[in-house]
């Protein structure tokens, strides 16, 4: 349940790394003092080198700091919003974007280099395979330590032991030491560790992928109720079905910086659009400009969703509609309006022609015509697609126009019943997802 108290709030944040400096640390607390004494004056001057960035200026929203410091690397730069308690929270970006650095801002494992980051009340995070694990000491072991890092008593971790155990599915193990544990076992114990211990803020970074699709839905489902339960979920995937099923909202990152944040299934579907050269709705005002010739010449077209709205994006169990809108200047030729459906890496998935028998056999008197071929639910698979649109004639070798890429839209999946994935939390392969009867 969401609540209007704000549980993260993150204010202008940047992390800024130096390149070709390298960060060296030990494994362990003692390592570190150990060499913190051995050699002070050393590390005193490599933590100076490593995190004093006062010889420059740190403008999130200028060229100068970059410009200046060609060894500099902006991880983060000046990333602001804020999470309530019991939201989900997706943030999704490509690699490199600066998901995972936010992760460990939040986690407190490494500070940010500007900015501020106020969280209220316990954080557990999974942000990698077996972090917050000590490889020496066993299953059971590293459960207590991690209760005790959080903050509680020896008896709240024994009351939720025998949860995390059996969520976790290495009852035999418990008593190995962790380093002979493989990375699914570890990924396991971790997230159980992490999700059972009642953290009033959650953390989860792109790790469930290591464990099967069976442990991944289950997963999944205690993520949905420690939302239900009123505490904070910030999750990194790049599973994007996953991520409108799981989240409130989204928050998109691309080269440390805050693209867009919104409703899920539009951020979403924004994002899976970005690399689109074309829009979902275009329009040729000046029919001098306009694709086609001295017969005909194409003025709109347009993606709609089912209650004739313009829309990018769309909802894999629902009807889209290819929309083309052209203008017949000269009478005398049979027109059919023709769609060509590519995915993003050039697969023709399908090819549809207008068969409307008022016209299939009959010349189109001039004037403004609109042609829309629907889409059924459950039939293109996740991602972009892109639409050429053309106007035929009976004759193969007579076309109208014919414009490559004319508009692109997105198809967004979903983990719910009514869907080929159903609740499985894998992505599909093939271009076609259709729900079949079994």
């Amino acid at each position: 349940m969401i609540s209007d108290n704000i549980a993260v709030r993150i204010e202008d944040v940047a992390k800024v790394y130096r390149l070709g400096v390298k960060e060296q640390s030990s494994d362990n607390l003692a390592g570190v003092l150990w060499d913190f004494v051995r050699s002070p004056l050393s590390n005193f001057r490599k933590y100076r080198s490593l995190y004093n960035f006062s010889d420059i200026e740190l403008d999130a929203d200028g060229e100068d700091a970059e410009q200046q410091e060609g060894n500099i690397l902006w991880a983060l730069r000046g990333v602001s919003f804020s999470v309530k308690e019991g939201e989900v929270v997706g943030i999704i970006g490509g690699n490199g974007a600066g998901k995972s650095t936010l992760l460990k801002i939040l986690s407190r494992i490494t500070p940010p280099t500007r900015g501020a980051v106020d969280i209220h009340g316990r954080v557990s995070s999974l942000l990698e395979v077996g972090t917050g694990f000590h490889p020496e000491l066993t299953g059971r072991e590293n459960v207590f330590l991690n209760g005790t890092i959080l903050g509680m008593r020896h008896k709240e971790v024994a009351r939720k032991f025998d949860e995390i155990v059996a969520f976790s599915e290495v009852e035999k193990f418990l008593d190995t030491p962790v380093k002979r544990y493989s990375s699914g076992m570890r990924v396991r114990l971790a997230f159980a560790v992490a999700a059972h211990l009642e953290p009033e803020v959650l953390i989860v970074d792109e790790v469930l992928a290591v464990g099967d699709a069976a442990f991944q839905q289950k997963c999944m489902n205690k993520m949905q109720d420690v939302g239900r339960e009123g505490r904070t979920v910030l999750f990194v995937s790049h599973n994007m079905p996953a991520v409108t099923t799981l989240c409130d909202r989204v928050v998109w990152i691309k080269q440390g910086r805050k693209v867009a944040e919104g409703p899920a299934q539009d951020i979403v579907g924004e994002y899976l659009l970005a690399g689109a050269v074309t829009a979902s709705h275009r329009e040729w005002r000046d029919p001098a400009t306009a694709p086609g010739g001295e017969f005909a010449r194409l003025r709109a077209a347009r993606i709609v969703s089912e209650r004739g709205e313009l829309v990018e994006h769309c909802d894999i169990r629902e009807r889209v509609g290819i929309q083309m809108e052209f203008e017949v200047l000269k009478d005398g030729e049979v027109m059919l309006p023709h769609f060509m459906v590519k995915n993003d890496t050039g697969v023709v998935v399908f090819v549809t022609l207008d068969h409307d028998p008022q016209w299939y056999q009959k010349p189109r008197p001039a004037g403004r015509y609109v042609s829309t071929a629907w889409i059924p639910g459950n039939m293109l698979n996740e991602g972009p697609y892109y639409v050429d649109c053309s106007l035929l004639t009976r004759h193969p070798d007579v076309v109208q126009f014919d414009e490559p890429e004319t508009i692109s839209f997105a198809i967004t999946g979903s983990m719910e019943e009514g869907t080929a994935r159903g609740d499985w939390p894998g992505r599909l392969a093939g271009v076609v997802s259709p729900a079949l009867e079994w």
